[in-house]
Parts: C-alpha cells; structure tokens; sequence
C-alpha cells in the first residue's frame, strides 16, 4: 500500500467504482460499508486495507472531477476571442459529457446532501463549497458578458438564467446513463438549442411592425 502497487491501487479504484454505483441506487445514507465491501468481493475487514470510512470513499469518488470541470471553465471565460454564447456552449457540453465520462460519480455528487456527508465546517466541504462556486461564477460571467454584447436578452436576472442551466443538466441524474439512447453531447446539443432560444436578445418591433399593429388596432 505505502508503494502504490498497481495491484492495490486497481482494486481501490474497483472498490470506490462500485461504492458510487451502491451510492446512486441505494443512496448514500443507505449504504453500508458492508455493502461496499460484499460489492468488490472482501470481507468487512479487509476492507479496511483499502479505505478508512465510507465518507473517504464518497469524497474520492468525486474530488477530482470537479476540480477539472472547474480549471475547463476558468479556461473558456479567458477565451475572449470567442463570442460568449459559444463559450458557453461548450461548457454546457463539457459538463454534460463529464457526467458521462465519469459516470456515476458525479451524478452521486448531485444528488447527494452534502451535509450527510460531512459537516459543512469540515476542510472537505469548504473546499467544495469553494470549488462549485468558482464554476457557478463562471457560468455567471459568461452569461453576463452575452448580455453586455446583446448577445442575451437583459430582461431575465443572471443568477436565474445560470440557475436554468444547472437545473437541466443536474436533473439528468435521474435519467441518463452512458449507454442510454442520447449520448451526453446530443443531450448538451439539445439544451442549447432550448436554452439559447429563450436567451436570445429581443428585437424591438421596427417601425413598419409598428403601423401594422396600429392599423390591426384600427
């Protein structure tokens, strides 16, 4: 264990893997260590050679992948040579397809009360608080910055309209899996066609329109 073998090593990630899978249909309150243990083939001591508490397993199971879905969307706000809606397209997309990639970590890490899983006061959980409020920001930045360009419409708050995104992304924790009839980018592709729709910058009647209406008033 202290050298890493690769043996150790691929039957920890094989345990943390179906740890998450129990996670997703049981939940996490749920489950017990026994479950984890029966579900990578040990015994309830042996377990212990590979990991400490279930809050250890839940916490490596999604650690890493927010940290890099974070870094990509830090990465397409610099991106200012690109026009804001597709910025965002792609990190619409590059969230949906980590969910697939990653499947079913952070799909647990949506649908999970973080508060059962470790006291908000804890480093664990600040330091996520911390994260998935770096990433909101840079939806929210976005966002903001398609208003500025009228790129969006300016009529809805931005903290809503980044609200509309995450709630048709995370809700697909109820109902997507990677081998399922969409794949993660066709899902991404149709949210955007929706979203930006709605998003879009109102035009404001022309003059012509105008004495079209007024002569229907008439």
């Amino acid at each position: 264990m202290a050298q890493g073998s690769a043996d150790f090593t691929a039957k920890r990630n094989e345990l943390i893997r179906g740890a998450a899978m129990l996670f997703k249909e049981k939940g996490y309150e749920a489950t017990t260590l026994k479950d984890i243990a029966e579900c990578a083939g040990l015994d309830r001591s042996t377990i212990y050679y590979y990991i400490e508490s279930k809050e250890e397993v839940f916490q490596e199971a999604v650690k890493g992948i927010l940290y890099d879905n974070v870094a990509e969307a830090e990465h397409l706000v610099r991106l200012q040579a690109i026009d804001p809606r597709e910025r965002l397209r792609r990190l619409i997309e590059r969230l949906m397809v980590s969910y697939e990639e990653s499947y079913p970590y952070m799909h647990v890490y949506i649908q999970q009360d973080m508060q059962k899983v470790a006291d908000e006061n804890t480093p664990w959980a600040r330091e996520m608080s911390r994260q998935t409020h770096r990433f909101e920001k840079a939806f929210m930045t976005l966002i903001n910055e398609g208003i500025e360009q009228r790129v969006f419409r300016s009529d809805i708050p931005v903290s809503l309209a980044a609200n509309a995104i995450f709630g048709m992304v995370n809700w697909t924790h109820r109902w997507h899996k990677p081998d399922g009839k969409q794949t993660a980018r066709e899902i991404a592709d149709a949210f955007c066609k929706i979203y930006f729709e709605g998003m879009q910058e109102q035009k404001s009647p022309g003059p012509s329109s105008l004495r079209r209406n007024t002569r229907a008033d008439d």
